[in-house]
């Protein structure tokens, strides 16, 4: 969420900034600036008549005391008036503040002045490509096929259990799945990440908190019962495990990292492209978020940057990093750097990473501050990366493993699954 007096102090700017997501913001920063200014005018008002209401109180005390009573119940019948009026007021305040709060909620984050301007993925920009692109035989597979083939993943049957989206791990596509849990979690902990273990499921203001509600409600699962949502990815409750705290500078960086399972409804998508493990409702993934101070945290998105290619290095898998473009940035981020790796059996590029800086964006909705060297409060940077999802990672190694003799492990997971073939 946008801060009100920066937008405020910069509004032309803020709305120029905006226009690279190809949204014109100045409607909405209009009503904002429009709401605040009520807010802050009943609040005006509302402060005057309290303190006179308080200055009558005092006088009052003293009328009774001098034997002054019939002036005294003068007053009284006064301050009655105020004190509804008051409460009229204090209604009121409320009300243009719930407004404003709600308006500020539809207003994404301003891009960093290095996202480039851009309508949809196809205007992201290449910045890195590393790792050789296998050349397949001509009876390759996707990976699809190739579950089928070697018995490790079930479509079919996760239809049967729940429905399309949610598939069964089966044998050493089981182990090769939890193999490389276990591996993201220990490379992230030797990189100073905690793992921490959070609930899948959150409340609104954990929604909220970190920006999934209200842009992303309709792509969440909501157990309407008890007013619960199951988490898109650990980012959201692990970055709610700071809501509303007043850090020290010491504190930073605090660094997370958290397996767990993520569910999204993915309405509306359909088509060849969401086959098999690239596009699902339930996937597992393993999380890395870093609350940083603000004059550290794009050091600190290099850093994960760098991370998440030495994990891919380590995989030996052909990948690529994007600057993604205004029109494709999520919502909540200052500047994403979305990481893919290429499918040979598909020929063509899947998503499995996207490292963010929301800056104080997150911060300013989860009242996440700290005391700065004056003893002012400020809002922290918070960053989020995965390391890694794994359908789609599994896909690919599925894919550019496979040999007429099965599929090979990468080295660095044999001692985790312990086996160095499927076949």
């Amino acid at each position: 969420m946008l801060q009100i007096q920066n937008i405020r102090e910069n509004k032309e700017s803020i709305i120029t900034a905006l226009k690279k997501r190809n949204l014109d913001a100045a409607p909405m920063i209009s009503k904002v600036l429009e709401l605040d200014e009520k807010r802050r005018s009943i609040q005006t008002e509302l402060d005057a008549t309290l303190a006179e209401s308080n200055k009558l109180s005092k006088e009052i005390g003293i009328l009774f005391k001098t034997g002054k009573a019939q002036e005294a119940n003068v007053l009284k019948e006064k301050t009655a008036g105020l004190k509804e009026a008051s409460k009229k007021l204090g209604d009121d305040l409320n009300t243009t503040a719930d407004e404003l709060q709600q308006q500020l909620y539809l207003i994404p984050n301003v891009p960093h002045e290095s996202v480039p301007a851009g309508n949809s993925e196809e205007d992201n920009e290449e910045i890195f490509k590393e790792g050789n692109i296998p050349t397949l035989s001509k009876e390759a597979l996707p990976h699809w096929e190739l579950a089928k083939k070697y018995d490790i993943i079930d479509f079919e049957l996760g239809v049967k259990i729940t429905g399309a989206g949610f598939p069964v791990y089966k044998g050493k596509g089981a182990r090769l799945q939890r193999a490389l849990i276990a591996y993201f979690l220990d490379k992230n902990a030797e990189a100073g990440y905690t793992e921490m273990q959070v609930p899948l499921m959150v409340n609104e203001d954990s929604g909220y908190g970190t920006g999934q509600l209200p842009d992303k409600e309709g792509q969440m699962y909501h157990v309407q019962a008890d007013d619960l949502y199951l988490i898109p990815t650990a980012e959201v409750p692990v970055t709610n495990l700071h809501r509303g705290d007043l850090l020290s500078e010491s504190d930073f960086p605090i660094k997370y990292t958290g397996y767990t399972p993520c569910f999204r409804r993915e309405a509306g998508s359909y088509g060849a492209h969401v086959r098999g493990l690239n596009r699902l409702h339930q996937f597992d993934k393993v999380e890395i978020v870093r609350l940083e101070h603000p004059d550290n945290s794009y050091k600190a998105l290099d850093e994960m940057v760098e991370h998440v290619k030495n994990i891919l290095r380590e995989l030996k898998l052909p990948y690529r990093v994007l600057r993604l473009c205004g029109g494709d940035l999520g919502f909540t981020s200052a500047l994403t750097f979305d990481f893919e790796v290429f499918s040979t059996a598909q020929d063509r590029w899947l998503e499995i990473s996207s490292v963010s800086n929301f800056e104080t964006f997150q911060a300013n909705r989860l009242k996440l501050r700290y005391k700065d060297e004056n003893g002012k409060s400020q809002l922290a940077h918070t960053l989020n990366g995965s390391a890694l999802a794994l359908p789609r990672v599994l896909a690919g190694i599925l894919e550019n493993y496979q040999t007429d003799e099965g599929i090979k492990i990468p080295e660095v997971l044999v001692p985790y699954c312990g086996f160095d073939t499927i076949d």
